[in-house]
């Protein structure tokens, strides 16, 4: 009875030394938080998306804290909670926040099934960056959509869906809050979160990321930029630039006239508002003479040939009945092998023939003919 008091008095004096210990660490190395941390983090969608740039809405509250500190918010955007937000998240801080601009995820590409053929067939894991890993994809477009759908898999808002008819992802501008989780997640960095007009989120930009020079990039895609710089000449405002084989519209500069998207004339340039993109015509038809000159041409073609003037007969002789490679030259259009036409061996075998053509000099030298 005695030993197990005395373990018990043992036991419970190390817990109790243990707590104190403890106590006094927790109080000496304790972090303290700023309590406006935790008020910030009330106010944010908690969608910890990473879209802001920090690891969650609690890296984003903390950042918001600092920068309060250091006197300005500048830069700072929850990209899902957008405006309404950040006022009051600047309203708990004390401080002011500036109207920032609204920004929505495009596709910069238009390699639809009608406009980029496929010519293989990928047959490995559907995944976008395993595709770009292994091989160039299905289309001779190293630059296009791999259409494995990366990006709908990153998306927490259901804002990006693949299209079954064109196979590619479009963006529902009312449901995405620009985080930037699809472009993130493109190996091939064709998804750009890009700056839009008002409410209405209006803009113009370059449907296309192929880098090669014109008549390369027609090849992979009807749909590609071939960089006839068309676009920059007509802009009053300096918002388009073609660098690299391919030009580029700044959001910053762009005023919305259109001038661009109707001096394209591969229709790239495309607009887009809240509701999508909107329809483009089809292509105009070739010129009428050209048409007729093309038809002409391909009458020319298809009409048959006239045959050749008949050749006189060609006598080759031989010395030792013939090879098979020699028989196949001949095209057995003459029965080698009739008693007629072939003699014993070590006689001379007179063959007739008659080609419409002369014979090439492959068929001479495996002919042998004197």
């Amino acid at each position: 009875m005695n030993v197990i008091l005395i373990a018990v008095i043992v036991l419970g004096a190390i817990g109790l030394i243990a707590a104190l210990v403890l106590f006094f660490v927790s109080k000496k190395f304790a972090v303290k938080e700023d309590p406006r941390i935790a008020q910030v983090s009330e106010v944010l969608p908690q969608a910890n998306c990473g879209g802001c740039g920090f690891p969650g809405c609690g890296g984003f509250a903390s950042a918001c804290v600092k920068a309060a500190d250091a006197g300005s918010l500048e830069g700072l955007l929850c990209p899902v909670g957008g405006q309404p937000v950040m006022e009051k998240v600047a309203s708990i801080l004390g401080m002011q926040v500036g109207a920032s601009a609204p920004k929505v995820a495009v596709v910069r590409c238009n390699g639809t099934c009608e406009n980029r053929p496929r010519v293989a067939v990928y047959d490995g894991v559907k995944s976008c960056r395993v595709a770009n890993t292994t091989c160039s994809g299905e289309t001779n477009c190293a630059y296009g959509c791999l259409g494995c759908g990366d990006c709908v898999a990153a998306c927490q808002f259901d804002a990006i869906k693949m299209n079954p008819v064109t196979g590619l992802p479009e963006v529902d501008a009312t449901k995405c809050t620009a985080c930037g989780a699809c472009a993130k997640a493109c190996p091939r960095n064709i998804i750009e979160i890009r700056i839009v007009s008002g409410d209405k989120k209006e803009a113009f930009y370059v449907e296309c990321m192929n880098k090669d020079k014109g008549a390369v990039a027609t090849k992979a895609c009807a749909a590609a930029c071939i960089a006839c710089m068309k676009c920059e000449k007509v802009c009053g405002f300096d918002a388009v630039h073609v660098e690299n084989n391919l030009a580029y519209i700044d959001p910053n500069k762009c005023q919305l006239c259109g001038e661009c998207e109707k001096a394209c004339p591969k229709q790239v340039i495309t607009f887009m508002d809240i509701n999508g993109k909107k329809p483009k015509p089809k292509l105009a038809a070739a010129p009428a003479a050209k048409t007729a000159a093309t038809a002409k041409a391909a009458t020319k073609a298809a009409a048959p040939k006239a045959p050749s003037t008949p050749r006189e007969p060609i006598i080759v002789k031989y010395d030792a009945p013939l090879l098979p490679s020699q028989q196949i030259v001949l095209a057995g259009t003459i029965d080698l092998d009739a008693p007629e036409k072939q003699e014993s061996a070590g006689k001379i075998a007179e063959i007739e023939h008659k080609y419409d053509d002369p014979l090439l000099p492959s068929q001479q030298i495996l002919l042998g003919g004197k």
